[in-house]
């Protein structure tokens, strides 16, 4: 049903009536448009963990280069896109790689984390008036197929994706996916997916508000839907207000949630988060609130193979909610409150950089077990600096650190323990 709303999609699309600038008039061809980017990438993360597991950690430095041709001049215009990854290991071997959450380098059969990996791969693409179809290896970024970069390498998945913009303010999207390829893993096909479609779109309604809709289609996994309501209400002397809804619905397919939950019933969950940010100056304060209920907990990212159930494989940011920092805060029945605060210190003296801190506690959380209502409570932190000029302009670094406690009575759900964040990002613009 969703590839035949695709493909309606797609026609409609097509015959709308166009309110912008054709961006395929304004072609200059193949070469002309494209660019060659490249993002270099030293990245390390440590958990040391509170329940007796063995603490993790990986360091390695990462390269992914990005090829964009233009698109040849004409009614229809064609071009190519080619992504290379490559990472090598400095830390992180026998015994301290392997963490689910990190997975810089998937290990071996031995135990021990690869030296190195290389990946790539390629997508063509054309264009009319100002819808791009695409075939080929991507990286996904829709709410209900969000890949992963916030590790050393990039997540990407191969298959056809259709965006278009040819109303001002409405950008429809819709895709089918049929390979998912680990970040910490090589070849293009290690997530064994069978297909995921997906269909949506956003649409800004004035300056101060917008919302999007979405909704996708896993085979023989779990269908979901997603909705957000962003408003900006501007306030005197340089001020905001702004209110942010973000809402999951997911259903399992029956076999699946007997094989993740042990009960073929256990199959909805409904997690939503409502937050509001005040910034004054370069002071912001938040209040965040987000509450998942259902048979199961919130459901997303990771992997899934030929002997184990591992992941879900819909892309591991595909969780836009606002509690969603080491501990995501969406187990079943969970609640959790945040406070934040955000300061910018280029009114002090030094643009660039940015402080963040936030306090989230969960509660109400029920963990299979019987024990009672578990909880679970972070405080996250995080300094960020970018280079606003020289040579080392737009280098950005980032140190984050968080500390997470989970309560007995909710281990079946998640670990506690204090997790470190360096990150070291140079994007280079060769042409």
């Amino acid at each position: 049903m969703l590839n035949k709303r695709m493909g309606l999609l797609a026609l409609g699309i097509l015959s709308a009536t166009q309110a912008m600038a054709n961006d395929q008039e304004q072609s200059k061809g193949f070469v002309e448009d494209s660019h060659l980017n490249i993002a270099v990438r030293n990245a390390y993360i440590s958990r040391d963990y509170k329940n007796g597991q063995q603490d993790k950690a990986e360091w390695g430095q990462g390269f992914i280069g990005t090829f964009e041709s233009g698109f040849t001049q004409g009614t229809v215009g064609v071009g190519v896109d080619v992504i290379g990854q490559y990472a090598i290991r400095l830390d992180g071997g026998k015994g301290r790689s392997g963490a689910g959450g990190i997975n810089f380098f998937k290990q071996g059969d031995s135990g021990e984390a690869a030296s190195d990996l290389a990946k790539g791969g390629a997508a063509v693409k054309a264009r009319i008036s100002n819808t791009v179809l695409k075939y080929g290896e991507q990286m996904p970024t829709v709410p209900v197929l969000q890949y992963d970069d916030s590790r050393l390498l990039s997540e990407t998945y191969t298959g056809t994706s259709i965006i278009s913009k040819e109303i001002e303010g409405l950008e429809l999207q819709g895709g089918r996916f049929t390979k998912e390829a680990q970040k910490g893993a090589e070849g293009t096909d290690s997530g064994k997916l069978k297909n995921i479609s997906y269909l949506g779109g956003s649409y800004k309604f004035t300056e101060s508000l917008s919302a999007a809709l979405y909704a996708s289609d896993m085979e023989d996994v779990l269908k979901k839907q997603y909705i957000n309501v962003n408003y900006v209400l501007a306030l005197p002397e340089q001020q905001s207000l702004t209110f942010d809804f973000n809402g999951y619905k997911t259903k399992l397919d029956k076999s699946f949630a007997l094989q993740t939950q042990g009960d073929a019933n256990a199959r909805d969950n409904k997690i939503w988060s409502l937050g509001a940010t005040w910034a004054f100056g370069p002071h912001s304060l938040t209040l965040a609130h987000q509450r998942s209920s259902g048979d199961t907990g919130y459901m997303y990212g990771g992997y899934r193979d030929n002997t184990r159930f591992s992941g879900i494989g819909d892309g591991g940011n595909t969780i836009l909610l606002a509690n969603s920092f080491w501990s995501d805060f969406n187990g079943k029945d969970e609640r959790s409150w945040q406070a934040g605060y955000g300061l910018d210190f280029s009114a002090f003296g030094v643009p660039g950089l940015t402080y963040n801190i936030a306090y989230v506690r969960g509660t109400n959380i029920d963990d299979g077990s019987g024990r009672g209502d578990g909880t679970e409570r972070e405080i996250f932190n995080q300094f960020k600096y970018v280079v606003q000029s020289g040579p080392a302009k737009d280098l950005s670094l980032r140190a984050r650190a968080s500390w997470l406690r989970v309560s007995n009575n909710a281990s079946n759900y998640n670990v506690g323990g204090n997790e470190l964040r360096l990150f070291a990002d140079y994007p280079i613009n060769v042409f």
